[in-house]
């Protein structure tokens, strides 16, 4: 079922197509999050708005990622913002909700006693609703991270110049060999990435690990006294 000898023969072509396939990636996780932070700040501050930006990204999230992909084709040709708008396009819903739900997670009474102490609006941002809102946004980029690794795959249908380890899968469709290295390296590209973001996530709120720790010993009441940082 797997030729073992092109797998040894193509193994440059397979790091270059992961390394492709992670630029890829980045870049658009680098620009979606940049796009849905600002975006959520804004639906934060001024909630009337935060439907309708909700609404736009979940619609465009829906698009099949084929169509869209195909769409952009003869609008803007064949290149690498071909392949990138519509992974930055399928990033905001997530991060987007996420990210409001991270604000929305910072007990009022944290807020009200940050503007006590003179805080201005930015400062309180930076100095105190970002900061306990960490573990949410985490959550969001984990998710948009494995979402973007998976449809960074189906782009392989543009080409060979794109599409990373998906090149693999598109290629030649009735050669099993090729088709596994493309999916089963994508699969471990995505677990791993996970793993490594969940590790971080940990390590930038070391007080969650120690609530629930401190749960397990000694009950979810005694938990809750314990104070988030």
């Amino acid at each position: 079922m797997i030729d073992w000898g092109w797998v040894a023969d193509h193994l440059p072509a397979i790091a270059g197509r992961t390394l492709q396939h992670v630029e890829i990636a980045v870049i658009a996780l680098v620009v979606g999050f940049a796009l849905s932070f600002g975006l959520a700040i804004a639906a934060v501050r001024v909630r009337r708005i935060y439907p309708l930006i909700a609404g736009i990204a979940g619609v465009l999230f829906t698009i099949p990622s084929l169509a869209l992909f195909s769409a952009f084709v003869p609008v803007i040709g064949l290149n690498l913002l071909t392949v990138e708008i519509p992974l930055v396009l399928y990033t905001l819903v997530i991060y987007i909700r996420n990210i409001v739900a991270g604000f929305d997670s910072v007990p009022v009474d944290v807020l009200e006693s940050a503007d006590g102490m003179g805080y201005t609006r930015n400062g309180r941002l930076l100095r105190v609703e970002i900061p306990l809102a960490v573990p949410l946004i985490v959550a969001g980029v984990r998710l948009a991270s494995v979402s973007t690794i998976g449809l960074v795959t189906i782009s392989g249908i543009l080409g060979q110049a794109f599409g990373g380890l998906g090149f693999f899968i598109f290629e030649r469709p009735n050669f099993a060999t090729e088709i596994l290295v493309g999916a089963v390296g994508s699969i471990v590209l995505a677990i791993g990435v996970d793993v490594a973001l969940g590790r971080v996530q940990r390590r930038l709120t070391p007080w969650s690990r120690l609530q629930v720790e401190l749960e397990m010993a000694t009950g979810p009441a005694a938990a809750r006294k314990v104070p988030a940082s």
